[in-house]
């Protein structure tokens, strides 16, 4: 009997990939916490944690992937776009989500935002998150202080705890992505001003590139600049060296274009007198009124598109921003001229979808909680790679790591090398992939995309992936510490296996 699921017109684009039409090569596979992460720790004593905390992450050129606030991005991470926002108090730019670190709080790490991720489609064509951003300026020393402060047996100190949000003076800011095509974005930013006056707000859209040009000498840099044959400066062109046609990215509205490069701010890091622009350089031209922090060329490998935005009390603010190939059927068309049909007809896809997902359901507050719980597990679909021999050797263009991580974590996994999309357990507080998680996600998959679901149970035995010795791996803190582990006299009562 055909699945109802297929006869939809997403369940159609979930199987187009036979036919060609890759609907599943974008999505929101930019990861909510890089820093932090085994793979992005090159310590001497391997505390990843306090080697790459959250104070270094706008400064510092990921390894392995990137990260970002409401991220979508192809499958290799080649194009990332992703949101900033500054409500003009802040310290920095919000580019990521905040947490804790394991040692930060009373009862480990602890991400200290309010998100929700509401709806999502399988292959992407449509989703969207909201993120709630104070107006006041955010509290980051308070959060890390109260919970530093507090035992295992003391609540945690949350964000509303801080009262910020108190006479609701915040934004809630909606970001929704379609897709025209497999390969044409379209990103939606609506900010409501939930509070009693109205407020500024800085909306900071962003594409940039995975660094994948500081690890080898020599190797080529893709390349974002402003469009010269655009007098009106509403877009940029995108080339990348392992890609062959350019993108267009373009914004509907008066945005200033700011562009830097996606490499570590040296000087901030290790005082030393390079010159720019760097990681953090639109950071600190918004924040700081750095001029010179940003180029004065307008190219580079991260640009944003820079909108100041007053919002009154109870009222909203949209930004719409597009992202297609140079050539192409529509290339030549008004980039905005049917954008709201298309996020419309998106939006109705993934409601006929549900229904038939959820055809059996007569309860419609059952049918709006699962529904979220998918888009929670769609969300966290995300882009992960790491090579451990090349991790635990250093790269040529690099300082040579420690001598000790030859002997130390993970070293006895010199074969996996990962490059894929994989299901997380959390998008921000488990940022890797888990061999015993993914088994349960697939089951939930199998609901609404049983394609993935099998994939993701294949790809963990393939040989980039399982060991040698058959054992599949784990997590990246322990690639060999599966779980559920056999220790003997505590399951079923044998004593015939080792604690592995």
């Amino acid at each position: 009997m055909p699945d109802p699921l297929f006869d939809t017109v997403e369940g159609r684009r979930m199987l187009a990939a036979e036919r060609g039409e890759d609907w599943r090569r974008w999505g929101p596979y930019l990861s909510e916490r890089q820093w932090g992460t085994v793979r992005e720790d090159y310590s001497p004593g391997g505390t990843a944690w306090d080697s790459f905390p959250h104070d270094l992450a706008r400064s510092r050129a990921y390894r392995w992937g990137e990260d970002g606030l409401a991220g979508f991005a192809d499958d290799k991470l080649r194009w990332c776009l992703g949101l900033a926002l500054w409500n003009g108090q802040d310290p920095i730019l919000k580019e990521r989500l905040f947490g804790l670190t394991n040692a930060q709080g009373n009862h480990g790490e602890d991400v200290k935002e309010l998100y929700y991720f509401q709806d999502g489609t399988p292959t992407h064509s449509y989703m969207r998150m909201l993120y709630k951003y104070p107006q006041a300026a955010f509290p980051y020393e308070r959060l890390v202080a109260e919970n530093r402060a507090r035992g295992t047996a003391d609540r945690e100190f949350e964000l509303v705890d801080t009262g910020i949000f108190a006479e609701n003076r915040y934004f809630d800011v909606v970001v929704e992505y379609a897709k025209a095509s497999a390969d044409d974005i379209l990103m939606l930013v609506t900010a409501h001003n939930r509070g009693p006056d109205a407020a500024p707000l800085h909306v900071l859209p962003q594409l940039w590139s995975r660094n994948t040009w500081s690890w080898e000498p020599g190797a080529p840099r893709p390349l974002i600049r402003l469009d010269p044959g655009q007098g009106d400066g509403r877009r940029v062109l995108a080339s990348h060296p392992a890609l062959a046609r350019t993108r267009v990215c373009e914004v509907d509205g008066d945005a200033a274009w700011l562009f830097c490069e996606n490499e570590t701010n040296v000087n901030r890091l290790y005082g030393a007198q390079q010159p720019g622009p760097f990681k953090d350089g639109i950071n600190d031209h918004v924040v700081d009124g750095a001029y010179d922090a940003i180029s004065p060329l307008r190219r580079g490998t991260k640009c944003a598109a820079h909108l100041r935005l007053h919002i009154a009390p109870g009222g909203s603010a949209t930004v719409r921003l597009r992202l297609r190939p140079e050539t192409g059927p529509e290339a030549d068309e008004d980039a905005f001229a049917w954008f709201d049909a298309a996020m419309d007809g998106r939006r109705a896809d993934c409601d006929a979808f549900y229904a038939a997902v959820q055809r059996d359901m007569p309860d419609p507050d059952a049918r709006l909680v699962q529904r979220q719980a998918l888009a929670g597990m769609l969300w966290s679909k995300q882009f992960y790679m790491l090579d451990v021999r090349r991790w635990l050797d250093g790269d040529a263009a690099q300082p040579a790591p420690p001598p000790g991580r030859t002997e130390g974590r993970n070293a006895d996994w010199r074969h996996l090398d990962n490059f894929d999309i994989i299901s997380m357990p959390d998008s921000w507080e488990y940022p890797w992939y888990a061999a015993w998680d993914l088994a349960f996600h697939c089951v939930t998959f199998a609901l609404i995309d049983p394609v993935f679901a099998k994939s993701q149970l294949l790809l963990l035995t393939r040989e980039r992936y399982m060991h040698p010795n058959g054992q599949l791996p784990a997590y990246e803190w322990a690639f060999g510490d599966v779980n559920p582990r056999c220790t003997p006299g505590r399951c079923c009562g044998c004593s015939r296996w080792t604690s592995r």
